[in-house]
């Protein structure tokens, strides 16, 4: 059976250009959160317009797409672009963004909740439905040999993994170090999850030799199709060159190629049918898997 759905997400960085060229200089910027949101949004409907040119139905946008990457440091100023993930202004430009291109959107935004903060995705369907939200789950604190994630600082972790029931096929999403737990791909597919996001920001020797990996792994493991998001470039004033490498991997493990020439989207044909047929390994891993021995 073929239900073809052709996807993208987008390998982008932050698009405000004024950015300082230095660290010191950020805090000239407290009184322009709103234009850096706005630049982000700007480019990201080129983007989903791009996308949707080229033939897209659902695209992904990155992780806290609609600003830098602050997380490299406490700031306070940064928090300031959280915002509400139902009513806020990045909710309603993605909903109409949605709406007139008729494509589902996947957009991870900075959330505010009363005195909460989350790194949060929304999926809003083709029609421009707010769905809902998944709430980053696991939160690092630590730093590689390029630099630190001070992401505690930031926002705190949600407490559900959730699937989304849309236009194109049932959705899953996992954020960025999210992915490095085993059980989180799976407790999406079984929750019914045919394609799992995960928009990332990530860095570093070990991360950019092991990302592969970990997709492909889940996606033969799980059984599913398997997004990976990343930004890719540096950005002042840190600077800290992040590696891209976006791919999509289907259920054998096998990246798929990418069918829009623009160096911030990526765009596969996933046959969402194919998970309706038998393993072309033979593996029955979902039948066979003993959770009483390694399951607490």
């Amino acid at each position: 059976m073929s239900r073809l759905v052709r996807a993208a997400m987008t390998q982008t960085r932050n698009a405000y250009a004024p950015m300082p060229d230095t660290v010191e200089g950020l805090e000239a910027l407290a009184d322009h959160t709103d234009d850096i949101r706005e630049a982000n949004l700007a480019h990201h409907e080129a983007l989903v317009a791009r996308a949707a040119a080229c033939g897209a139905s659902v695209v992904c946008f990155g992780e806290l797409f609609p600003g830098p990457y602050f997380a490299h440091e406490r700031r306070e100023l940064w928090l300031a672009m959280a915002e509400d993930a139902i009513d806020g202004p990045t909710a309603h430009r993605v909903r109409d963004l949605a709406k007139r291109h008729g494509v589902v959107i996947v957009a991870p935004l900075y959330e505010r909740e009363g005195e909460r903060r989350y790194n949060t995705a929304i999926v809003v369907d083709a029609d421009g439905a707010w769905l809902g939200r998944y709430r980053k789950t696991h939160i690092p604190e630590g730093r590689n040999e390029q630099g630190p994630f001070a992401e505690t600082y930031y926002y705190g972790a949600g407490d559900e993994l959730s699937v989304f029931p849309t236009a194109v096929g049932i959705l899953g999403v996992a954020i960025c170090y999210d992915r490095h737990f085993d059980g989180v791909v799976r407790s999406l597919a079984q929750r019914g999850a045919e394609l799992v996001f995960v928009p990332a920001v990530t860095f570093g020797e070990v991360s950019a030799r092991i990302w592969p990996q970990e997709l492909a792994v889940d996606a033969v493991r799980c059984r599913v199709f398997v997004g990976g998001s990343n930004r890719k470039g540096p950005e002042p004033p840190w600077n800290i060159d992040f590696f891209g490498d976006t791919q999509f991997v289907d259920p054998n493990g096998e990246r798929l190629p990418d069918l829009c020439d623009h160096p911030e989207l990526i765009v596969s044909d996933l046959n969402l049918g194919t998970l309706e047929a038998s393993a072309a390994s033979g593996w029955r891993l979902s039948a066979d898997r003993r959770p009483e021995l390694y399951d607490p």
